[in-house]
């Protein structure tokens, strides 16, 4: 064999090692994950950060809800546009404390009419972008009246549950979830979870501190785990 021929044998050789070792290197794209919905789930007051701690090396979360935004709201102020920009693989949606009456007329909807139609369209869009999305009903409020948890977001929770079983989208039930984990702590039980509130010696019902999050988080997984466990492979069990 001439020196050609010997030369151009082992380029080929080595080229081929190149291609084969650059098909095998794993890629460092990761699955992109988004929450979105009001202070219930935004970072510092929700449990979303709790969430994102829980999240494998395979993907990545952005947390893009908001206080004090309802499902009108977050739209008109443009946040669901930049929650889309991210691609995500997966989009969490969970809208309703903001939507009630008395909350203004940017962000009050009707549980049977616009709120309802504004969840669908999310999960239109969010399909249309290439996401899978993955609706959760609201955490429930800790309010205690003789001696029994009082709320009134059941209206918006029965529109979150009819537009899952309509669009056929994964359903986190977290206002059953957190109902049940704040019964069985009672109005005694509730201190490391609750902020302060507003007045002096007064404890904040609706948002969470950073432990609270982290108790409500697993809840959230134990449910992915059930209704979307491609999604749920991602993220780590709660230690």
């Amino acid at each position: 064999m001439s020196l050609r021929s010997i030369f151009l044998v082992t380029l080929f050789a080595n080229c081929t090692r190149l291609v084969t070792a650059a098909e095998s290197t794993p890629s460092d794209h990761k699955a992109s994950i988004v929450l979105v919905g009001d202070s219930t789930v935004a970072s510092k007051s929700g449990w979303g950060d709790a969430i994102g701690k829980l999240v494998g090396p395979g993907a990545e979360c952005f947390n893009e809800a908001k206080g004090g935004r309802s499902s009108k709201s977050f739209r008109s102020e443009g946040l669901w546009t930049k929650a889309l920009a991210h691609k995500p693989a997966w989009i969490l949606i969970q809208f309703g404390h903001n939507d009630q009456p008395g909350k203004g007329p940017e962000r009050e909807t009707d549980p049977n009419t616009t709120f309802a139609g504004n969840m669908a369209r999310y999960v239109d869009e969010a399909r249309a972008a290439g996401a899978q999305p993955v609706l959760i009903t609201s955490l429930t409020r800790r309010n205690f009246e003789n001696g029994r948890l009082v709320d009134t977001l059941g209206p918006y929770v029965e529109a979150t549950k009819r537009v899952a079983a309509e669009k056929k989208v994964p359903l986190v039930d977290l206002y059953a979830r957190s109902t049940e984990l704040v019964e069985k702590l009672g109005p005694n039980g509730m201190a490391e979870m609750e902020p302060a509130g507003k007045e002096p010696a007064t404890k904040d019902h609706t948002h969470l501190t950073e432990r609270g999050g982290a108790m409500i988080a697993p809840l959230v997984v134990e449910e992915l785990r059930k209704v979307a466990p491609e999604l749920a492979a991602f993220i780590q069990p709660a230690k």
